[in-house]
């Protein structure tokens, strides 16, 4: 497996122009990228959760919309950090009609 360092000394060595064409591919790769969150096909059916665990965005989002506040939800998941849920709510702003397709798929009585 390649390291950081060495893809990071090759791509310092190509001419300016390739170094632009790499940037440009991998910021159009993470350009919705979103801290925190990950997402597999074989945990939480491919759902956007909470990295490191199998607590889905969807779930969170239903509960907050439900009234639970983040002290609530801190509490009810220990696991979690108030960084996590910072970054729960940005993803679900960023995919609301996502969330409003998972919590009625999954039922809003989460």
């Amino acid at each position: 497996m390649t390291t950081f360092d060495a893809i990071r000394d090759a791509v310092l060595q190509m001419p300016k122009g390739d170094q632009v064409r790499i940037l440009t591919l991998v910021a159009l790769e993470v350009a919705d990228a979103h801290p925190g969150i990950d997402f597999q096909d074989n945990i939480c059916g491919g759902a956007a959760r909470i990295i490191r665990t199998r607590i889905p965005v969807w779930l969170l989002e239903s509960l907050r919309r439900g009234g639970k506040t983040d002290a609530e939800l801190l509490t009810a998941y220990p696991t979690l950090t108030a960084e996590d849920l910072a970054n729960a709510w940005n993803y679900a702003r960023a995919h609301q009609e996502e969330m409003d397709r998972e919590i009625a798929a999954n039922g809003d009585d989460a």
